[in-house]
Order: C-alpha cells, then structure tokens, then sequence
C-alpha cells in the first residue's frame, strides 16, 4: 500500500479564503518515504501575515467576539466531530508529509475530539469574581477577558495534535488565531482551517500562513499579536521569547527533551522492554518526549540490553501506510544527516554501536530518508547524546547502581520534560517522580497524555503549560471594575484607600 497522493499546490488560508503569497512565491514540501516532491506551498511574506493577522483582529472585534461563550464552545465541539469525521484523510495527509505510521496519524487525528470537547466545555466556566472590599461603597469585581489575536507555531512531527493542543485553550479563551505551520508539514493546518468553517467557526478566527522562518519572524514580531504559542527546538524557543520580550508580549513554548528512561531490577521487564522501545522507536524518535537515554540497573543490564538490541533489530522499517511497517523514515533530508552526524560525534567520543548507527535500505523506497533503529553503550556523561536531542532513532543505554546515582545523571541535562521510571517498588517510585526534574515522570508508562492533565517542562524545556484547567488562564487577561454606590461626592484631592 502506497502513500495515495501525488503534488498537490496550497495557498494561505485568511479570512475564509485561499490566498496565494502576495509576492507570488512558492516552495516544495518532499514526501520523506519516498524523497519525491509532493506539495507545492506560499512562501509567505511580512505582508501576508498583517493580512492574517488583521483578519484575526477583525473576527475578534465581529462575530467571533459577539458569540456567548456556550455557543463559542458548541462550535469547538462541532469542529472536533468534523475532524473526527475526516482522520482518514488527515492522517493520509500527515503520513505523505512527516512519514510517522498512518495508525499514529490516524489516532491523533480522531483523539483531538477530546481536546476540542473539554475546551469547548471550558469556554462558559471562565468566571470572573466579586471582591469583599473594606469600603462598602464600591461593589468591585473582576472580568477575564481574551488577550486578542494568538500567535501558534507548530512542529512537524504531530502537526494535526499538537495544532489542536496549543489552539484548543486559546479558542475557548476567545481569542482568534494565526497558524504558523513547519514548512515540511503545511497542509494539515490549512485543512484543518477549513474545516473549522464548515464547523461553522467564523472566517478570520483561525487563519494559516506558510512559508520558511522569515514569515514566522514576522507573526512574532506582529504588533497586534497578543501572545505566541510555539513547539520546537530551545534554540528556536530563546529566540522567539527574546523577540516576544521586546514588545513585553508573553509566550508557552514546548521545547525539545532528552528524557531518562529508568529501569530499576525490580521492574516487570517484559513491560519495561516495550515501553523503552516504544519511548525511541515509536515515531522514528521524532517526539519532544523520546526516552533517549536509557538507565538501566546493573543486576539486570546486560539481560535488558541484549533484549533491547534484538528487538531493536527486528523492527520492520517500510511504507508508513502498510499497517505491517513498525517504523517510518525521518521526515527530512536534514534530520536523516542530523542523524548520522551525532552517532558519528558519538562515537568519536567513545561510545560503541550496538545495533544500527546508519542509513538504511528500503528497497521500495531507495531515496527514503530510512535510518536503522540505534542503539549504542559506552557513553561517557560529557557525550553528545547524553546532552543533545537527537530526534531520531538513536537510544543511548547506561548502566547504573542506585537511586541517587540515576537521579544525579538523569537530572544532569538542560533539559526536563519527561522522565519514566519502572519498578514495582511504588516507594521508590513515587520518591523518584519528586526528585526527578521534569515536567512529566510516568510510572510503569511511557508517551500517556490526556486533555485533562498539564504538560510542560523544567529548565530547557519550556515556559508555561498545555492541557488542563489553567491552561486556559495563560490566553486570559484579568480586568478590574471599580463602581462607586453611593451618591456621595467625595473630595478630589483625597486618596481613597
């Protein structure tokens, strides 16, 4: 079963409407299973995101400001049921343009309902309050009010998912939206935009510009954009935070990880086993979350790690859209070199391959970006895959003796998103996920995440939080209303305190 799409050409979605890059300017989206061509795309321009950015602004202040709040969240619920409605085609879409496995695609597809029902429900549930002031003459109370027009910049490696986790809040909090898609993975967003009106959402609330890192420096840049959503890399995170603080704007960011996979002796193995592999070979690597660095017992590494090796080995590496493959390629040219370059720097610096450590062959698919599923030892605390995301296939193991010892090591990185840790100890567990420096420490699990529970990082990896009841108050401003009620006349030149 082959990827069913041939080139396809989008333009920009603004206002309601297809809008082709002011200066005519287009480029080229590659599908990585095959190295081909697929999609043509607006290389947008400062221009085309004021457009966007002015449609937003003009939604605000037009019909998506004038909605109640039930019905702003009715229609989040309905644009959920719509995509729901169209995962098949979405996730067809999602697997031609980053190679991640249809089946994934496809459940994130239909699992962002949830996200657009919590929020949609959230939407009437932002109250403001009333507060008991000493002076019984002013009935003072508060209004949270939407910040305006909410700038979201998304990855590649989930473009559907991670869209509607970063808008979901911001939606319910009633703000408009412009879109700032990778330029590997445009197409989802657009369509998704497009869904979003024949779910009824007004023209102008959710716009989408593409094109390269020049049009994501004008959206963040924006005058009139209130605030900035991204999902990346750290180094594309401090940039944007600076640019953001110049004009005193704020920013979520989720950034990047390199999260510790912690094994104790005592652990169920057979579960163990499928949860380090699932948490690096799942998705290519290609998550903010993959456990890439494996810390494993002493009693039972050797055991683990020949485990882990002959899996590793045996993971079926092909089209993303046969249900038989278990690993896609990397979704770029420059991720497969990036790559290959840091098992190059790791093993310069010592560390031995155990398994994989290059490109590999796809006979179907000879120009796929296809790296093998990577394993190596030897890795010193100063080596670069103990420090640096690789986002890819690539799983470092280490051996270990105690608690402190792994806690030390794991928290021996700038980053923190995730941690897991397995043991039927639940002592030792829940005293791991406390000193642990991460924003996430699954037990027993790995890559679980619900609509209902924050996710953020620690240090590295990131500023603020998605999901959950107070994410929806980081897209809220808090105003404060004064009303005198007495008929009085007070003296002007009295401070009333």
């Amino acid at each position: 079963m082959t990827v069913p799409f041939a080139r396809n050409a989008y333009a920009n979605f603004i206002a309601g409407r297809d809008a082709p890059a002011a200066e005519g300017r287009t480029f080229q989206s590659y599908n990585p299973t095959t190295g081909q061509v697929w999609g043509t795309f607006a290389d947008s321009s400062a221009a085309d995101v004021d457009a966007a950015v002015e449609a937003a602004a003009s939604a605000l202040d037009g019909p998506w400001g004038r909605l109640s709040p039930t019905r702003r969240g009715r229609l989040m619920m309905r644009w959920g049921d719509t995509i729901a409605e169209h995962a098949d085609r979405i996730a067809a879409l999602e697997t031609a343009q980053n190679g991640k496995l249809y089946a994934e695609m496809h459940t994130q597809a239909r699992l962002v309902q949830d996200w657009l029902y919590y929020f949609g429900g959230l939407a009437d549930k932002v109250e403001g309050t009333v507060i008991p002031l000493d002076r019984t003459s002013v009935f003072n109370y508060t209004l949270r009010e939407p910040l305006g027009v909410v700038a979201v910049i998304v990855p590649w490696n989930s473009p559907t998912f991670l869209t509607i986790m970063a808008l979901s809040p911001v939606l319910a909090a009633g703000n408009t939206v412009v879109i700032k898609p990778s330029e590997v993975t445009s197409a989802s967003a657009i369509e998704l935009a497009r869904l979003a009106e024949e779910a009824g959402i007004p023209p102008g609330v959710i716009n989408v510009v593409t094109g390269l890192r020049g049009a994501g420096e004008a959206l963040v840049d924006h005058p009139k954009v209130a605030k900035i959503n991204f999902t990346g890399g750290d180094a594309g995170g401090r940039a944007i935070a600076a640019a953001a603080g110049k004009r005193l704007v704020s920013t979520v960011l989720e950034l990047g990880g390199k999260s510790p996979n912690i094994v104790f002796a005592d652990a169920d193995l057979d579960r163990a086993e499928a949860g380090v592999l699932a948490g690096i070979f799942a998705a290519a690597g290609q998550t903010c979350v993959a456990g890439s660095r494996a810390y494993i017992q002493r009693p039972v590494y050797e055991r683990f790690v020949d485990r882990l090796v002959a899996r590793a080995g045996r993971i079926v590496l092909g089209d993303p859209m046969n249900p038989a493959t278990q690993m896609g390629p990397v979704a770029t040219a420059a991720q497969l070199a990036k790559d290959e370059a840091m098992v190059r720097r790791a093993l310069a610096d010592g560390a031995e391959i155990l398994v994989g450590g290059k490109r590999a062959s796809v006979p179907d698919f000879p120009e796929g970006y296809f790296f093998s599923p990577t394993i190596l030892h030897n890795l010193s605390a100063g080596n670069c895959l103990m420090r640096e995301e690789v986002f890819g296939p690539v799983l470092g193991v280490i051996p270990f003796d105690d608690e402190s010892e792994v806690v030390t090591a794991a928290n021996d990185t700038p980053f923190g998103l995730a941690a897991g840790v397995w043991t039927r100890d639940l002592t030792r567990a829940h005293t791991m996920a406390r000193s642990l420096q991460a924003g996430t420490v699954w037990i027993n699990t790995y890559r679980a995440m619900a609509f209902n529970s924050p996710f953020g990082g620690y240090k590295d990896s990131g500023l603020g939080r998605q999901n959950g009841l107070h994410a929806i108050d980081q897209y809220l401003q808090t105003k404060s209303v004064w009303c005198e009620l007495s008929g009085e006349i007070q003296d002007p030149f009295v401070i009333k305190v």
